[in-house]
């Protein structure tokens, strides 16, 4: 076999047989080689020192190359790698899940595994349409928030808000009632709605991303209001999923952004930072009451779903020494230190004329910028803006005209500083 060692080598191959996620491939820039990362570091092929300012697309809580969860995954390695979970456990896979339903807010008690955020939530969907079809009240609608964004398989697709990103598979998606996000100003509006929605009966599931809306533009909203919409679809008998694939794991200030709920979801959706960044694994919780629903003679009320690597022993292993890392007193200090940071960065810029709007929520900042056109993810300001943060070494990827800072915990004060200087100078230097 050849022997590819040199960055050249590997960087035609990649050019001549791979396809990029979310890339033009027509007139994209060649991407960026990169030969190892360590903390909050990514450190290319051809020697440039790259600060991670969105934690590799929001999984990488911990830092790269975490040395206690690339432990874990290599001592489980030597033992058991993969096995079929389909009449077959193993110990990660159960010892996480005690974990899991121990940590989670409510009164979670099943953990059902998969291997992406898209495919929780569709299992999330499914839990939910089969849970009353099960008790023979079939319910066929669903509710979610119109700027919300929940995966690229055809459910996920079906249930995001912005449809502007799939247009071909228009005909191909299922019918989804919308419901204005409850921003400050619109609460009331996104609570009549609700109500309109609800009285006309046969609502199986609302879904959302709980009070931090990430590839929708990084938008944030009141746990009050949220609280009162999920009170008031469990009186209508409607199962609520939490979408916490982005925001779980601390990314909110607590471990799971619906702690800040005082009425808590049926089902949560949990994926990116659950194994630090290393592995992709996902999980789809319940309640005993959700899960009470598919226990029948009848196998028809089984949940048909499954994955070859469901609850693959690597990513448990590494979960499990994720969430030890997130439990010990240094992350938990780490955390509050950079949401004290983002905090003082947001409000240094309030009043900006250069900002539309800036909003922060724990370890999250996003910094919208005043533009002619409008605020969307195809906004012509992103590549502008995401070359100028390259050219200083700073991984920073905007949403449209949205630059957000979403890091790894182990980031220094310093490193922190220099990705909000780069926003300061971009808001002076980009129009």
């Amino acid at each position: 076999m050849q022997n590819l060692a040199t960055a050249t080598d590997w960087q035609s191959l990649d050019d001549q047989y791979v396809w990029h996620p979310y890339t033009q491939m027509r007139t994209a820039p060649p991407p960026i080689p990169i030969a190892r990362g360590k903390g909050a570091r990514l450190y290319t092929a051809d020697g440039r020192d790259l600060i991670d300012g969105i934690s590799s697309w929001w999984v990488n809580t911990y830092g790269h190359a975490h040395p206690e969860i690339a432990a874990a995954i290599a001592r489980q390695a030597a033992t058991l790698e993969q096995v079929i979970f389909a009449g077959f456990s193993h110990e990660p896979a159960a010892r996480l899940a005690q974990r899991l339903t121990g940590i989670l807010p409510g009164e979670q008690a099943r953990i059902f595994y998969s291997d992406n955020g898209s495919t929780a939530v569709e299992v999330g969907l499914k839990m939910a349409i089969q849970y009353h079809w099960n008790q023979a009240d079939p319910r066929t609608r669903i509710l979610a928030f119109d700027s919300g964004f929940h995966g690229e398989t055809f459910g996920a697709m079906s249930v995001g808000g912005d449809l502007s990103l799939f247009k071909a598979f228009d005909s191909f998606l299922f019918q989804v009632d919308r419901l204005p996000t409850p921003r400050p100003g619109m609460e009331s509006a996104a609570l009549a709605l609700l109500d309109r929605e609800l009285a006309k009966g046969g609502v199986a599931a609302f879904i959302f991303e709980p009070l931090l809306q990430g590839a929708g533009g990084m938008i944030t909203y009141a746990p009050e209001v949220l609280s009162e919409m999920i009170a008031r679809c469990r009186r209508a008998g409607v199962l609520c999923i939490a979408d916490e694939v982005m925001t779980g794991f601390g990314r909110t200030g607590r471990n799971f952004a619906c702690e800040y709920l005082s009425v808590q979801p049926d089902i949560f959706c949990l994926a990116k930072g659950l194994t630090g960044g290393f592995l992709p694994l996902s999980v789809t919780s319940c309640t005993q009451a959700v899960y009470a629903a598919f226990l029948s003679e009848d196998k028809s009320k089984t949940l048909f779903h499954g994955h070859s690597f469901t609850a693959n022993p690597l990513g448990c292993a590494a979960a499990l020494a994720s969430i030890d890392i997130l439990e010990s007193e240094a992350c938990q200090a780490d955390i509050a230190r950079i949401a004290r940071a983002q905090a003082a960065f947001a409000e240094s810029l309030a009043g900006h004329p250069r900002v539309r709007e800036v909003r922060q929520l724990g370890t999250m900042v996003a910094v919208e910028f005043a533009a002619a056109e409008a605020t969307t993810y195809f906004n012509s300001l992103r590549d502008r803006l995401y070359d100028f943060f390259l050219d200083r070494d700073l991984l920073l990827r905007p949403l449209g005209n949205v630059v957000y800072i979403l890091p790894p915990y182990c980031i220094t004060d310093e490193e922190l500083l220099a990705l909000q200087r780069g926003i300061e100078e971009a808001l002076v230097n980009i129009s």
